[in-house]
């Protein structure tokens, strides 16, 4: 995923929330409505939320250090993941909590028209962010359906916006529905039960976020094309003859370690396999870019230990190394 795409959605998600976060606390102020109170608790922890992807995407730029030789691109796994926690915490539990409460006490909703008026302009306003995170996502996702984009990304910035975003659409339907159907039957209980969903929806995608940046900051392994790429550029069939096994590993979403055991001819020099690693480490990086640490460990394969099933770099009795 390039960075200024996932910027700019992240920008533009902040801008609709904080408007709309203002808009639904002044129409709750007027009506009392507490699906308008979770609503705007919603939009503020989306803003913040928003705010931490920035803000990971910032740290992640600095250099690597001793301390951290491999630099700081996990950053931003971190952030997403704490942007997880806040929805789980800020926004679902206490869309909950405060629906629970309205059913216990209800009452009527007053001055109907500024939680109907706020609902209709926030999804306006959402389905604005929600197509510019939609249009970058088209532009990096290829030929994934959107489910396999949020399971496969290694950049967790547009699936962190579409999700929230998604999930802020159908909040404001939910609200409104709760909403509506408390002024249809003069019932306050319906908002409480638009807030309870607007909750429970919260919590589920949080859930889900949680699961897909916590496999980001375990280590994923390259996409299934950088993995074909990698390995067709290893070999050129003259001083690297075989890839015998191979590791990769994402430092940051833009940053990928390869680490292998390639086979080389057994005659040849310290100097001719010296050079045959470092042709392919060349040919590595211009196949995918985001290869930049790479570690390429030369060894003579052994077809007779390939048949027996054994490491195919150690003949038998002998070493690999």
């Amino acid at each position: 995923m390039s960075a200024s795409g996932g910027t700019k959605a992240i920008v533009a998600a902040l801008a609709a929330n904080l408007a709309i976060a203002v808009a639904k606390f002044v129409a709750y102020l007027f009506s009392g409505s507490s699906s308008m109170l979770a609503e705007s608790v919603h939009s503020l922890a989306d803003s913040g939320n928003q705010g931490l992807l920035l803000l990971g995407g910032k740290k992640a730029q600095r250099e690597a250090t001793p301390q951290h030789p491999f630099g700081y691109g996990r950053e931003r796994y971190i952030y997403a993941f704490l942007v997880s926690i806040v929805l789980f915490s800020v926004g679902g539990m206490f869309a909950i909590y405060e629906g629970y409460e309205k059913i216990h006490d209800p009452h009527e909703i007053e001055a109907w028209y500024w939680p109907v008026g706020v609902l209709v302009f926030a999804i306006i306003a959402e389905s604005f962010s929600f197509r510019t995170a939609i249009k970058e996502s088209n532009e990096v996702r290829g030929g994934l359906s959107w489910t396999e984009f949020v399971r496969r990304a290694k950049a967790p910035e547009l699936p962190v916006v579409l999700l929230e975003d998604l999930g802020a659409l159908v909040g404001l339907v939910l609200a409104l529905g709760g909403v509506g159907l408390a002024l249809a039957t003069g019932n306050g209980v319906w908002d409480g039960i638009g807030t309870l969903c607007i909750g429970v929806l919260l919590i589920l995608i949080a859930i889900v976020l949680a699961a897909e940046t916590k496999s980001l900051l375990l280590g994923e392994s390259a996409g299934v094309d950088d993995v074909k790429k990698i390995e067709a550029a290893v070999v050129d069939g003259d001083t690297v003859t075989r890839l015998i096994h191979m590791r990769t590993l994402h430092l940051g979403p833009e940053e990928l370690l390869v680490a292998a055991k390639v086979a080389v001819r057994h005659d040849d020099t310290a100097t001719e396999v010296a050079n045959a690693i470092n042709a392919a480490e060349e040919r590595i990086r211009a196949a995918v870019p985001i290869a930049r640490v790479i570690y390429l460990e030369p060894d003579i394969y052994s077809a007779t230990a390939a048949s027996a099933g054994q490491n195919p770099a150690k003949a038998p009795g002998g070493s690999a190394h």
